[in-house]
């Protein structure tokens, strides 16, 4: 490639790839506009070698003389694109187009779950039949990593919840002098509500992005087109020992922070005054089957909720860095959005069935 100041011409040689001008295009800072670029001796071009030549000509004005037809004809495509990117047609942007745009991607959205649970279904049908199928080691490694690993921060959180509720209840209550009920109120409230949806957010916000960004991440690499290569299927290699993992440890992280809860309103009850036999006497006779076995049957719901929510956003992640972490952030957001309309169900149907 010479340039020749005194005749403003510019002579490429036979070959445009990545390796030829990746130093050329300091270059065209220097290039008075105007300028005649000889192309006659260019042979071969890559994508770079094209970006190249559309960038002399329509970014820097300049005039290419004697391109071969089929290097010209690589060109030809991007005869309409915008010199500058101001200049691009922008979208409608009107409320009309926006509204229809999101109704549309929440339709496929919905269809693609409806899928993803179908087949996961006929998968879970087919692996009980056949548990071997199952990798076994997969989900106690996940159970650990999602339960064990998570006792930290569910059993304070729930903690701290049982707390603040007994400080905040006990001023009001002591007006009427029934603060003692204030453990009433506490371990109802947690036993059938807070705990589940607590420990449920808490995985959601912890284990439910980590599935979506391993998976998402999987996706991106190819490694999930690598697994249906070799006969493998992503929903029973990666999916069901996930699910399953979230559906073992999500009861047992409940009830776990369901005990931290509730102690934690006895100790501020404690703290005021209230002896603990007095208060167990309470806590027994408020607390019944059916409230335990409220939160325990909306804590299996959570888990599997959770985690096939993970799963299927990180299946549904594109290509690119950035899709990996909107993978990430749809599988945190539709977690919780679905954990409060499912509680929402539970709790209209309960009401009919007076539990």
């Amino acid at each position: 490639m010479d340039f020749d100041l005194k005749s403003k011409r510019l002579a490429l040689g036979e070959r445009l790839c990545a390796e030829d001008v990746s130093q050329s295009w300091k270059l065209l800072e220097e290039l008075p506009s105007g300028c005649r670029v000889d192309a006659s001796r260019v042979k071969l071009a890559d994508g770079a070698g094209l970006a190249f030549l559309w960038s002399l000509n329509r970014r820097h004005g300049a005039q290419i003389e004697g391109l071969r037809t089929e290097v010209a004809a690589l060109l030809k495509p991007f005869d309409d694109l915008p010199s500058d990117p101001a200049d691009a047609p922008r979208r409608d942007q009107s409320l009309v187009a926006r509204m229809g745009r999101i109704t549309w991607e929440f339709v496929g959205d919905v269809r693609q779950q409806i899928s993803f649970i179908g087949e996961f279904a006929i998968t879970g049908l087919h692996c009980l039949k056949n548990p071997g199928l199952v990798r076994w080691a997969d989900m106690w490694i996940t159970a650990q990593k999602a339960g064990v690993d998570a006792l930290l921060v569910a059993g304070m959180v729930s903690f701290l919840t049982g707390m603040i509720m007994a400080f905040q209840a006990a001023v009001p209550l002591k007006q009427f002098g029934v603060d003692i009920f204030v453990v009433n109120l506490v371990a109802l409230a947690l036993l059938r509500e807070l705990g589940p949806i607590m420990t449920a957010v808490v995985l959601a916000g912890r284990s439910g992005s980590a599935f979506a960004a391993e998976i998402g991440t999987m996706k991106v690499n190819e490694e999930i087109n690598a697994l249906q290569t070799m006969g493998l299927d992503p929903v029973r290699f990666l999916v069901l020992p996930r699910v399953l993992a979230g559906f073992l440890v999500t009861p047992v992280l409940t009830v776990y922070a369901n005990a931290l809860g509730v102690a934690g309103g006895i100790l501020v009850m404690m703290a005021q005054g209230f002896p603990f036999s007095a208060l167990w006497v309470q806590l027994v006779s408020a607390v019944g089957v059916s409230d335990v076995m409220t939160g325990l049957i909306k804590s299996f719901v959570f888990g599997i909720l959770v985690a096939g929510v993970g799963c299927l956003r990180g299946l549904q992640t594109g290509k690119g860095a950035t899709a990996v972490g909107e993978s990430t952030t749809r599988a945190v957001v539709s977690g919780i959005f679905l954990i409060v309309l499912v509680d929402a169900v539970f709790a209209g149907i309960f009401y009919v069935l007076k539990w």
